[in-house]
């Protein structure tokens, strides 16, 4: 087992909590085919230009995007790939527990159906 101090365990936690925001997680979706500048990431995303940018920035700051200005545009770009292996990790986990819950629903359906043919 790994041991890690304090200070570790807080930085992986704010790393989490980057990561734990609807708006942040579809900006990184949104670079995962490539560069995109505001306007293309506030389309894709639904938000307003603001929201995008503040969200951008902290993005930014915890290095998980890039950012590179080009006349009068800004580009931003994924820093590290391995993100989209976290997110596939954790959208797998969550699928086997909505399939898991799903088959026991049916399951709970078709003996309440039972009971009630009888």
């Amino acid at each position: 087992m790994m041991q890690l101090d304090d200070q570790a365990y807080a930085r992986i936690a704010k790393y989490f909590q980057l990561l734990a925001e609807p708006m942040r997680l579809k900006i990184l979706n949104g670079l995962r085919d490539g560069e995109k500048n505001v306007g293309e990431l506030v389309a894709l995303s639904g938000g307003t230009q603001a929201n995008v940018s503040k969200h951008l920035t902290m993005l930014s700051a915890a290095n998980l995007i890039n950012r590179e200005a080009r006349g009068t545009k800004a580009y931003y770009s994924i820093v590290d790939q391995q993100i989209y292996d976290l997110c596939g990790l954790v959208c797998g986990q969550l699928a086997m527990q909505m399939s898991t819950a799903a088959a026991a629903n049916e399951t709970f359906i078709s003996a309440m159906q039972s009971q009630a043919n009888t």
